[in-house]
């Protein structure tokens, strides 16, 4: 069992990393897109007047790369057989995203690169550290699996509500992921779907209204996020159009309210270690904001929190263990026009 455990758990810090809910960015913007941002500010978009409605949509060139960093920390408690378990992550992805031609059929074809990996995990004081821009990051099945997340492509097919219809480059991604760590063959395979890979990179383009909005309009967004023998998350998204940012007039509010409901698996484990028998999990203090650039047609800040607790019937080799959770997560992404990730200092 033990064992079982490090070896579960890059699979599951992965799918953290991919699919946590689009977030916040900090606003500290590197040196050169103020520069950008001030040589533009003469364009600046006016203030609507109130009842004036806004279009926010996305507007993305041929052949011009955006960069995204997404950092997520996770702080979780778990009572297992009366035993504590705390345990608390801190990781970056950094991706870049390049807009291809319209396919065929006019949909939108962008591709999605993982620039690089940043993490902490520490589970009951053990501390695992990684960090793709370091060459002194030492060899063991761990780095091996986080290395080859690095370099990995997805191409994805947006149709013209910017909803994700098609991900290529699965079985590639797969492939490299399964020779790092052959033990997680079949969990990954189960666990990243297409339809999953679909859902993890739809928050990304999925926070638009499909039509101009005025202030205090709302409109949400169903997600059911399935990882196979992890159980799935089904969320509901209402957004609340709040106005122009008083500082960027470029800029759009908009108030995000989340409802997360947790679902156990009902099919077998498959390569985990334990089977999540029921669960009853609540999200609370589900809240967040976005900041959408009207003018470069794209993100420019968000952020996300959201608890979750409650408890968990688990089996493990054939015996039942209840478990108490309490999870707190907190998701921030910045988009650039500069890559983001910085070369570690030795």
């Amino acid at each position: 069992m033990p064992r079982s455990r490090y070896w579960l758990f890059p699979g599951l810090v992965l799918l953290i990393g991919l699919s946590a809910p689009i977030t916040a960015q900090d606003p500290a913007k590197d040196k050169t897109d103020k520069q950008d941002d001030k040589a533009k500010a003469t364009t600046k978009a006016p203030e609507a007047a109130a009842g004036d409605k806004v279009d926010i949509k996305w507007k993305l060139e041929k052949d011009k790369p955006f960069y995204e960093s997404m950092t997520t920390k996770t702080t979780q408690d778990m009572k297992v057989m009366g035993m504590e378990v705390k345990q608390n992550q801190d990781q970056t992805f950094y991706f870049s995203w390049t807009p291809k031609e319209e396919d065929k059929d006019k949909n939108t074809v962008v591709t999605q690169k993982i620039e690089g990996v940043n993490l902490r995990i520490d589970v009951a004081g053990n501390p695992i550290t990684f960090d793709s821009t370091n060459p002194s990051t030492g060899a063991s099945a761990l780095n091996d699996f986080f290395k080859a997340l690095v370099g990995s492509e997805f191409k994805l097919t947006l149709d013209k509500d910017m909803k994700v219809t098609k991900v290529d480059g699965r079985d590639e991604f797969l492939k490299k992921l399964t020779q790092a760590n052959q033990q997680m063959d079949q969990l990954l395979k189960r666990i990243l779907s297409e339809e999953a890979l679909k859902q993890m990179a739809d928050p990304t383009f999925g926070i638009i209204p499909k039509e101009a909005v005025a202030k205090g309009q709302t409109w949400t967004r169903n997600s059911e996020l399935s990882l196979g023998p992890i159980g799935s998350y089904k969320s509901v998204y209402t957004y609340t159009y709040e106005g122009q940012d008083t500082t960027n007039k470029d800029l759009a509010k908009i108030k995000v309210d989340t409802t997360l409901t947790y679902v156990a698996p009902t099919g077998p484990e498959d390569g985990l270690p334990f089977r999540i028998k029921t669960a009853d999990l609540k999200s609370t203090n589900a809240k967040g904001s976005v900041l959408f650039d009207i003018k470069k047609g794209r993100l420019e800040k968000s952020e996300q929190s959201l608890e979750l607790q409650g408890n968990l019937d688990i089996e493990i080799a054939g015996m039942s263990t209840k478990v108490e959770l309490k999870q707190k997560q907190d998701t921030t992404v910045t988009t650039s026009d500069q890559p983001q990730i910085k070369k570690s200092t030795p």
